[in-house]
């Protein structure tokens, strides 16, 4: 073989090696970055969102473990030094329930928005064997609900607030969350702002003796009430067919991502408004954000009188290191900040859709001032007006926020008639017929099956709730419900698997074809 032929074979081997580098995308650039792997624990409330952007950024080689256990261990673990960062929606040093929470970690830290949504009530209840998925409730109600107050599903309240409903003599079962969670801390803030007489009440007859309760992440043990742990774990157990009759709080993205309806909220206009991504947008437009450390007062979200404000609206700190510190260093400081820029920008396009709201563009450039104190941060030099997030217009303003629907007559207090699920007003002597909700396992008819879930079944960990999504259109009585999909892109390690076989490839195939190749030009 002549050296002409050797170098072009040579040539033609290494042209295959380039081409398949090319074809795995950022395959290349993730091995050149040399992100080292980063972990951190806490909340369950915004664990939906930050489990689906790790599995995102595993395409650029960064590896971020994080663990749903609750904002208050996740910060008991950050203060330890056990993890590199924490979420929660509280922060440290508040007084809880009358005793002061857990104090500030010794050394530097900062806390930065990374996501917003509402604190829902998902509920199970059926009338005649079939599902309610339109139901509403005043803050009053709510708190009379989870106080004991009201136990029967055809308390006089509730009927006021479903005036399209007849409702069943059924117990109800609050569900609350066990553990410490930002869930509960959220939940029973709006509580002790907006009804605190009822909620003092309650904290005496469960034991705690402080006046005004106030907030807690642990809710009271009290008869009647059931814990469960974790977002996932209350989720899952209104879910249950056997569950008829069972409400818990918890964030919108669970419900959604189950299929299970959460009842609209009454607000200070008057009316009975859904956890949507615009109502959490509204909401937040009355939110006062400390500027100092970005933490938030949602006084003026709860009273807030745009009549498209969902009350319980917040959002969702990361507590981040701003010194080297223990095991955490500039190595972890690099890839801590880059997944920080991704979530705030590129992520926040998929909040909606799973359950959430996307941040404001106050947050996301208060957020990443926050990122730059990062040891070890990138630094990126990062065009606001190319952040990719929905909510962000060219005036600064939330575009969100402005194109928000305003609610119809037929969810306005004291509407003799009531909206069913698609927005039309419905009688109990006027209703469409309807099929019956789904058996446990089975998707009811009409209903799309959740892509990419087993029917039946809860997703294992601290992910989402899935299984029989709600089905039917209309129903008796008033009644209303719709199938609801959640179509989740899911990382598998697919693009590990494609790089995989296309250098196998290449390495099998290619010497022989380049021998061959150069059998024919000798």
């Amino acid at each position: 073989m002549t050296p002409q032929g050797r170098a072009r074979g040579v040539g033609l081997l290494a042209t295959l090696v380039v081409l398949a580098t090319a074809a795995v995308g950022f395959a290349p650039t993730a091995s050149a970055q040399g992100y080292v792997p980063i972990s951190g624990s806490g909340s369950t409330w915004s664990f939906n969102a930050l489990d689906q952007w790790r599995k995102n950024v595993q395409q650029f080689g960064i590896r971020i473990n994080f663990s749903g256990t609750g904002s208050t261990d996740g910060r008991n673990q950050f203060k330890a030094g056990q993890v590199d960062f924490a979420v929660s929606e509280i922060p440290y040093g508040l007084t809880d329930a009358g005793v002061r929470d857990i104090p500030p970690p010794d050394g530097k830290f900062a806390y930065m928005p990374i996501v917003a949504g509402g604190t829902s009530l998902m509920y199970n209840l059926n009338i005649a064997g079939k599902r309610v998925t339109n139901l509403r409730l005043s803050g009053d109600t709510v708190t009379k609900i989870f106080t004991r107050k009201i136990t029967m599903w055809n308390d006089a309240a509730i009927a006021a607030d479903n005036p399209a409903l007849t409702l069943p003599a059924r117990q109800i079962v609050p569900v609350v969350r066990s553990d410490g969670s930002g869930s509960t801390a959220q939940f029973t803030s709006y509580l002790a702002d907006q009804h605190g007489a009822d909620w003092d009440d309650f904290c005496h007859k469960a034991g705690r003796v402080q006046t005004p309760c106030g907030f807690t992440s642990n809710f009271p043990s009290y008869q009647g009430i059931v814990g469960q742990v974790g977002s996932i774990g209350v989720a899952n157990y209104v879910r249950q067919a056997q569950s008829d009759g069972a409400i818990t709080y918890v964030e919108y993205s669970y419900a959604k991502n189950a299929g299970f309806p959460v009842a609209k909220l009454l607000n200070k206009s008057g009316f009975y408004i859904a956890p949507t991504a615009q109502a959490v947008a509204v909401g937040l437009l009355k939110a006062e954000i400390d500027p100092n450390d970005l933490t938030q007062k949602l006084q003026g979200v709860y009273n807030s009188t745009d009549d498209r404000t969902y009350p319980m609206s917040s959002y969702s700190y990361m507590i981040l290191p701003t010194a080297i510190k223990g095991t955490f260093n500039e190595l972890k400081g690099k890839t801590l900040s880059d997944f920080s820029y991704y979530f705030l920008c590129e992520g926040q396009q998929q909040a909606e859709r799973l359950g959430f709201s996307p941040l404001p563009i106050n947050l996301v450039q208060a957020g990443l001032k926050q990122v730059e104190r990062i040891p070890g941060s990138t630094k990126k030099p990062t065009d606001i007006s190319k952040c990719n997030n929905p909510t962000f217009s060219t005036n600064g303003t939330n575009t969100l926020a402005q194109t928000a629907p305003h609610p119809q007559e037929c969810d306005k207090k004291g509407s003799t008639v009531q909206c069913d699920a698609s927005g039309k007003a419905v009688t109990k002597k006027g209703a469409v017929k309807t099929t019956a909700a789904a058996k446990p396992g089975e998707t009811a008819p009409g209903a799309a099956e959740t892509p990419g879930t087993d029917p039946g079944a809860a997703t294992e960990g601290e992910g989402a709730a899935t299984g029989d999504t709600a089905a039917e259109e209309s129903t008796e009585g008033g009644l209303s419900a719709v199938p609801v999909s959640v179509d989740l892109p899911q990382d598998d390690g697919t693009l590990l698997v494609v790089v995989a076989a296309v250098l196998m490839v290449v390495l099998v195939a290619g010497p022989p074809l380049v021998a061959r190749l150069m059998r024919g030009k000798g």
